[in-house]
């Protein structure tokens, strides 16, 4: 099943993205989050670091729009950042004029292009892009929420396993923090295997990157079992990646690491904490135990192409 591409609104036009755009585009997504969420999450490190990905082509994946009547001021902006992966962003005072009608169909002829079966993408649930692509006819895969540590809230003391150590990443402990990481998330993700230098684009080369973003977890025999990424965005610390080894579960070592890195996002002087989950991972009830609390419900939605 696919959209038929509908023309764009009169008086906009559209125009390949760079670089430089990165602000701008974080500006779009950033105005939808105060809108559907009440406050902004999205930086501009988020949005550099994907476009800065080796794998990917920023001039053939993405398209934004403009508005000429002000100045050329982009819009919005729509992005297939692979696989049947896709991120878009319209101006909230440009809504409902059919942007987003015609964002989704050039993003699924994109996507068509490169041999993807489908296409989809996660927005805040309720939100206008959440009834438009239901209204496209967008099925819903999963369900995610945005989770926070209360301001002022101590999670529960959580020491490590005995004989277990946990200390930032060196250059040299990179490759195996990828391969564990990766293991981890593609149990329950249905997506190829990020390339490692696609993956560090995320995470040590991200800018701003300082050695405690990586967190190391070492057995009693320097067997790596647990890697956490945890950065600074927004003001808030944001753990974006946290696993451990299938096999090495069950002794609260994922509790440890969340007190961790949550620990050192506030040293380093976040004022809020915060992590993502969604329904395949099951992990929900874990972070509700640790006093978190659940700040944003999403959906993803994905369309047949």
């Amino acid at each position: 099943m696919s959209t038929t591409p509908a023309p764009l609104p009169p008086g906009l036009r559209t125009r390949t993205l760079t670089l430089d755009d990165a602000a701008a585009v974080a500006d779009l997504v950033r105005a939808e989050e105060t809108v559907d969420l009440g406050a902004p999450e999205v930086d501009v490190e988020d949005i550099r670091a994907d476009w800065l990905r080796p794998s990917y082509d920023l001039a053939s994946s993405a398209v934004g729009v403009e508005d000429p009547a002000a100045g050329g001021r982009l819009v919005a902006y729509v992005d297939h950042a692979g696989d049947d992966v896709a991120y878009a962003a319209v101006d909230p005072a440009h809504q409902g004029r059919g942007i987003g009608t015609w964002l989704a169909g050039w993003v699924q002829q994109r996507a068509r292009e490169r041999g993807a079966t489908r296409v989809g993408s996660q927005v805040p649930q309720d939100s206008a892009a959440d009834r438009l692509m239901a209204a496209l006819g967008y099925r819903v895969r999963w369900t995610a929420w945005d989770l926070e540590l209360p301001e002022g809230v101590t999670m529960p003391a959580a020491p490590l396993a005995a004989g277990h150590t946990l200390r930032d990443a060196d250059p040299a402990d990179r490759e195996a923090a990828w391969t564990l990481l990766e293991d981890c998330f593609l149990e329950w993700a249905e997506r190829p295997r990020q390339p490692l230098a696609d993956f560090g684009a995320r995470v040590w080369d991200r800018e701003g990157h300082q050695p405690w973003n990586l967190r190391l977890v070492h057995d009693a025999d320097g067997v790596l079992v647990g890697a956490t990424h945890v950065h600074l965005a927004g003001g808030g610390g944001y753990v974006a990646k946290v696993g451990v080894r299938r096999d090495r579960r069950g002794q609260g070592l994922a509790a440890a690491m969340l007190v961790d890195a949550f620990a050192l996002a506030r040293e380093h002087g976040a004022t809020r904490c915060y992590l993502s989950t969604d329904s395949r991972t099951g992990a929900l009830g874990l972070y509700e135990k640790v006093g978190m609390v659940v700040s944003s419900t999403w959906v993803n939605r994905a369309i047949d192409l």
